[in-house]
């Protein structure tokens, strides 16, 4: 087995494209209206709105950092070559942690609508392990699933859409919007739907992997969340109309109570399949882009050097993707859907304020949006790590302060056997 190989150029334009849509078309649409409904009431789209403000800022400031430094590990690279080492592992260390636990929590939503009552969590634990061996077969492997995951998945949303148009009126729309919602609770749903958007760092942290870099990243960057925010936005306003705040916040199934608000008995099938095989989409891609950042932390020590390794023949980082399965594995089998969707959040926005500080510190020459767009990313991310729920904080606070141990133990190290 090889160390310290490189990996294949071998996505295009389309490719990058679809992996985005694959991360951010995802279970979070089936998912996270329910606990954002919860929090903001009728004044969900605002949470919406504000999440896609500050997804925008982080896209480009991933883009234009991208384009400078097209190799594996998105932020982390980024933070250690702009800011410095410990502002890259930070990056680094809150992706790794914030997207494992998003494995888990597309794993346990795919099991949600395909297993049977019972058997939720070994269900998803056989499609951890499944999609986990797709990855190890290859990156194109990859793209081509997903090519295939969000055509069908864009199906079965395009049937939620059409019920809910079909179930809306004019009165039940002003009712849900005549509910009151604080600010605290508009800014946790941004919070929390930012965790279904944040699918775009997938496409830079495959850098390594994509053909013609500087053009392509960007471009696949931008495009994917345009054509996301438009979806969301849509099945947001539909699911306000049909079903209202209320029902929408204690919903086990969102989308289905919205297909079912119009009497499609029939479509109900269709919507369970389309959440399942998004969150498979999303899970394949999350574990292309945790497997190929642990790699590039792994190359630099940050992680152990073991993970420290391409496979000479499909050039993937397979111990870093076989490491990542096991601990997904583990969390599967013990943590609680909501809970991981807020710590997911947690570890995701404090990689893209490293993102927005180092594209914000980038010479004039690799500038390609303005400043003010990065300074709002920061301002963003730390305002709704803020005002996430109180038990994701307080995890993620020791989980992260953890991997800063870990680090600074292993220079020590280093430094007694100089």
């Amino acid at each position: 087995m090889a160390t310290s190989g490189a990996l294949a150029r071998r996505l295009g334009l389309g490719d990058a494209i679809f992996i985005g849509l694959g991360s951010m078309i995802g279970a979070g649409i089936f998912s996270v209206f329910a606990p954002a409904s919860a929090a903001a009431g009728s004044w969900l789209l605002a949470g919406l709105v504000i999440a896609a403000v500050v997804a925008f800022c982080n896209a480009t400031s991933s883009a234009q950092l991208a384009a400078t430094y097209p190799s594996s590990g998105g932020t982390y690279l980024y933070g250690r070559e702009v800011l410095g080492q410990w502002w890259g592992f930070a990056a680094g260390w809150s992706f790794v942690i914030g997207k494992t636990a998003s494995c888990a929590a597309m794993a346990l939503t795919f099991a949600s609508y395909a297993a049977p009552a019972g058997w939720e969590r070994p269900v998803a634990v056989v499609a951890a392990i499944a999609l986990a061996a797709v990855n190890y077969a290859g990156v194109t492997r990859t793209a081509q699933l997903t090519k295939i995951i969000v055509v069908l998945v864009l199906a079965a949303l395009g049937v939620v859409l059409a019920a809910g148009t079909a179930a809306s009126s004019s009165g039940a729309l002003a009712a849900g919007f005549a509910a009151p919602a604080s600010l605290y609770g508009v800014l946790q749903s941004a919070g929390l739907i930012f965790f279904a958007f944040a699918g775009y760092a997938r496409i830079a942290t495959l850098g390594e992997e994509v053909r013609a870099p500087a053009r392509t990243i960007p471009r696949a960057i931008t495009i994917a969340l345009a054509l996301t925010v438009v979806l969301y936005t849509a099945v947001a306003i539909v699911s306000l109309a049909s079903v209202g705040p209320a029902r929408l916040a204690v919903s086990d199934a969102p989308l289905e109570d919205v297909t079912a608000a119009a009497g499609w008995a029939w479509a109900l099938p269709l919507v369970q399949v389309g959440a399942a095989l998004a969150s498979l989409g999303a899970l394949l891609a999350l574990i292309a882009g945790v497997g190929r950042t642990a790699l590039a932390m792994a190359r630099n020590a940050d992680l152990p050097r073991y993970l420290d390794a391409v496979h000479p023949r499909r050039a993937v980082p397979h111990r870093a993707e076989i490491a990542l399965a096991i601990v997904v594995v583990v969390l599967v089998a013990t943590v609680d859907l909501r809970s991981a969707i807020g710590f997911s959040s947690f570890g995701v926005l404090l990689y893209y304020f490293v993102a927005n500080l180092a594209a914000f510190k980038q010479t004039a020459d690799a500038r390609r949006y303005p400043k003010a767009l990065q300074l709002l990313g920061m301002l963003g991310c730390l305002a709704l790590v803020a005002t996430l729920p109180a038990l994701s904080i307080a995890v993620g606070v020791v989980v992260l302060a953890a991997g800063f141990a870990y680090r600074a133990l292993r220079l020590a190290v280093a430094r007694q056997n100089l």
